[in-house]
């Protein structure tokens, strides 16, 4: 499924695990330097919030869904719950783009999976963007070289 070209206005969630938050805040950091507007759990969640509304919130407002893989994240029950909340909602319609950032076995979260342009960073993070930029025909330059 190929996504259609235009730069998110409505913002990008980032489904991943708690565990890899590394690569989603580079990842950020990334989308950040060129206004792309994007929403996870550990930048956006306040202390003593209902987390489980605050994800809920965010996917309804978010207008493209990355899912990062990794082994972790495709252990991961929260990252399951967020993928199918998106493959169930039109407006997410060729908008999910899976990121590969680490070799895993992605079937477990979603045989339907195998249908998406996957993207790949395991290699170089870098092209990576390049590519993710690609799809929203918009530079991301500042740290993707």
């Amino acid at each position: 499924m190929k996504p259609p070209k235009h730069a998110p206005r409505g913002g990008v969630f980032l489904s991943h695990s708690s565990k890899d938050r590394a690569f989603v805040e580079r990842l950020a950091a990334v989308l950040k330097s060129h206004g792309v507007k994007y929403w996870y759990s550990a930048a956006h969640i306040a202390g003593a919030t209902q987390w489980h509304d605050e994800i809920g919130r965010a996917l309804q407002r978010s207008e493209w869904f990355l899912l990062i893989l990794t082994p972790n994240s495709v252990r991961s029950d929260w990252v399951k719950h967020e993928l199918l909340y998106a493959l169930n909602e039109t407006r997410y319609k060729a908008r999910i783009i899976p990121l590969l950032a680490r070799s895993c076995k992605f079937s477990r979260l979603s045989w339907t999976l195998k249908e998406f342009q996957f993207l790949d960073f395991r290699e170089d993070f870098h092209q990576g963007c390049r590519k993710l930029s690609k799809i929203w025909g918009k530079k991301l330059t500042n740290g993707a070289k």
